[in-house]
């Protein structure tokens, strides 16, 4: 059976909403244990743009001066290239306040940061290379009273009163639930790859849209980490056409890569991502609770994923940390987490397929034509003023949370 451990709350998954959601409890005097099945944070292909609302959170937290003193890159705006012609989408120096930029900085800084300031808050503890992998259930009701879980060490159990599975879009904590899932589909999957960067690059230009073809291009300072667009379950087409003709399409949807397209030597240079687009219609049931990608998984476009998971761990922490540490969360209580952050959701979500279904799909289609960027994007181009709205939808989102959960002194103890 290995030790029992008994916490008050059991956060399973050490991505973006797990680590805040445990720095918040642990601030609130909270007892959590967080499990990360990993034995670090380095995975290569996963979200880097930190957005204003995030930023935002680090400043009320009192740790955004600190948080920028990391390697990072500041996008001030955001530009497309369609055909040819550039596109200029969106402004963020006219969002209000000092947060008025998207951060580009490699999620694993961002997650090894909020582990080293969550070092101080002595009722936390962030258990490595620690996997979930059942849910004990009370037998008298059939709520949940813990986890099972692998570390190093061995098998071991954690009570707690609640467990938040932060495990992302293939979730054990929601498969072992039994939480039921609306798949809203996707048309396409992305393909992932790294380019070198000449100091000569231009870097507001994310996005190069051409017949057939989408590239994104990130900015992670030495080097560019790139996706392009392929129509789903396209991967063994675009194998089956071979390396170079994969390099030829990245060479013809950004120019300015085709003197480097050579450093992917091979299909082991390209990882593939199943893009999805899903949500759990129930985000609880007694004694457990699913967050961000767990209880909605986003597609990369927008690059809103990270931070709509980070805006669900501040309402969690919001809604539940004082209930926590007096033992009185209650199914109502888990519901409104799901209430508060449901409508967020709906519309990035719905943004997202809209995008997919009327701009992606016919892009990476293969029937010529000249592409058709619709009205609103026009005028964003032609007119200046317009570009904040566009700003404020994809770096502070349509409901942006704050810190209002309780902070205990750093360093307290607990009897």
């Amino acid at each position: 059976m290995g030790p029992t451990h008994e916490v008050q709350c059991c956060i399973v998954g050490g991505g973006p909403a797990g680590m805040l959601l445990g720095y918040l409890l642990g601030r609130a005097g909270v007892k959590t244990l967080l499990l990360e099945k990993h034995a670090d944070f380095l995975r290569d292909f996963r979200g880097d743009t930190v957005h204003p609302s995030t930023l935002r959170i680090m400043e009320e937290l009192g740790l955004l001066d600190d948080f920028l003193s990391l390697p990072h890159s500041k996008i001030r705006s955001l530009s497309a290239e369609v055909d040819g012609h550039v596109l200029h989408l969106a402004d963020f120096g006219k969002i209000a306040g000092r947060c008025n930029f998207v951060a580009l900085m490699p999620q694993w800084d961002f997650l090894n940061f909020l582990a080293s300031k969550a070092q101080r808050y002595p009722t936390l503890h962030v258990a490595m290379s620690c996997q979930a992998t059942s849910l004990i259930e009370d037998p008298a009701t059939g709520d949940v009273i813990g986890v099972n879980a692998t570390g190093s060490a061995g098998p071991l159990q954690i009570r707690a009163d609640l467990v938040v599975g932060c495990d992302g879009r293939s979730s054990t904590v929601r498969a072992c639930a039994g939480l039921p899932v609306e798949i809203l589909g996707s048309p396409i999957d992305v393909l992932w790859f790294r380019l070198s960067k000449k100091q000569t690059d231009r870097v507001d230009i994310l996005g190069h849209l051409g017949h057939s073809r989408m590239l994104v291009t990130i900015d992670r300072g030495d080097y560019w980490q790139c996706a392009t667009v392929i129509a789903k379950g396209g991967i063994d087409r675009v194998r089956a056409a071979g390396i170079e003709a994969f390099r030829g399409s990245i060479a013809q949807s950004a120019h300015f890569l085709s003197d480097r397209v050579h450093e992917l030597k091979s299909f082991d240079d390209v990882k593939l991502l199943s893009v999805m687009v899903d949500r759990l219609t129930d985000w609880s049931q007694p004694g457990v609770l699913c967050i961000g990608d767990a209880a909605h998984a986003m597609s990369p476009v927008g690059g809103v994923g990270i931070n709509l998971a980070i805006q669900d761990a501040v309402a969690t922490a919001n809604l539940l940390a004082a209930k926590l540490r007096a033992g009185t969360v209650r199914s109502v209580d888990l519901e409104r987490v799901r209430r508060r952050r449901l409508w967020p959701v709906r519309v990035i979500q719905r943004l997202q397929v809209t995008i997919h279904n009327q701009v992606l799909n016919p892009v990476i289609s293969s029937a010529p034509r000249v592409l058709s960027v619709p009205l609103p994007l026009r005028l964003v181009d032609r007119f200046p003023g317009l570009r904040g709205w566009p700003a404020q939808l994809l770096g502070v989102g349509v409901r942006p949370e704050h810190v209002h959960s309780p902070r205990e002194r750093a360093g307290a103890t607990h009897g």
